[in-house]
């Protein structure tokens, strides 16, 4: 079956752009394309794509509030929203990812990176672009490290749970997790099962999205 996707991006060439590179793709087809916010709702809510690529900046609706109405919290049957913008503002990554996007791109990654977005975005997975990553992880070192400390204690992750959190954080895949960790696939997945359950995230992205705001991850990690 293919991976439905539909494009919402107020630039006809943009939106040209991304179809070229996903229906080149085998197993992706892009089913629908939005030049505004409040037509990316309304063909995404009619189409039940299993992806949808939001711009941030669109007219009538812009793409966080697009993430919110078809990803956020509350939504019965949330959407696999993947955020993608030339915008890489820090306040655009966590309202994105507090919306619900299960995934963050910058528009100059590699056509491979958007298409592994796509594919982690349908299986439920997340993918953060790395650009992004490294410009969180480094407004971490302002933590203060007492208050990361009482944060972390509060939820009650384990040494071994957080480990799990940390690689999860710096886009690890739950094979890569089990090579560094030395655990069988089965176990990193009842540990991500127990996180998400203290930490009430939906998915990868959610937590990470927690990571970074506790401080869960240091830079050089």
């Amino acid at each position: 079956m293919n991976i439905e996707v539909v494009v919402a991006d107020d630039q006809e060439l943009v939106r040209a752009g991304f179809r070229m590179i996903l229906d080149a793709q085998s197993g992706i087809e892009v089913v629908g394309e939005a030049a505004d916010g409040v037509e990316c709702v309304e063909l995404a809510s009619r189409l039940r794509p299993q992806v949808v690529l939001v711009d941030i900046r669109m007219p009538r609706l812009d793409g966080l509030e697009v993430t919110r109405q078809l990803a956020g919290p509350g939504v019965a049957e949330p959407l696999n929203v993947v955020v993608i913008t030339t915008f890489d503002q820090d306040n655009y990554v966590r309202t994105a990812l507090r919306n619900g996007a299960c995934g963050f791109l910058l528009k100059d990654a590699t056509p491979a990176l958007l298409v592994e977005a796509v594919h982690a975005a349908a299986r439920g997975g997340a993918l953060v672009s790395p650009a992004v990553t490294v410009r969180l992880l480094k407004r971490l070192e302002q933590a203060e490290l007492g208050a990361v400390s009482a944060g972390l204690e509060a939820v009650g992750l384990s040494a071994r749970e957080l480990d799990i959190v940390r690689l999860i954080a710096v886009g690890r895949t739950n094979q890569e997790i089990c090579d560094e960790l030395f655990l069988s696939l089965s176990t990193v997945k009842t540990y991500l099962g127990r996180v998400q359950s203290k930490i009430a995230a939906r998915n990868r992205v959610e937590i990470a999205a927690w990571a970074w705001e506790h401080g869960a991850v240091r830079p050089g990690r």
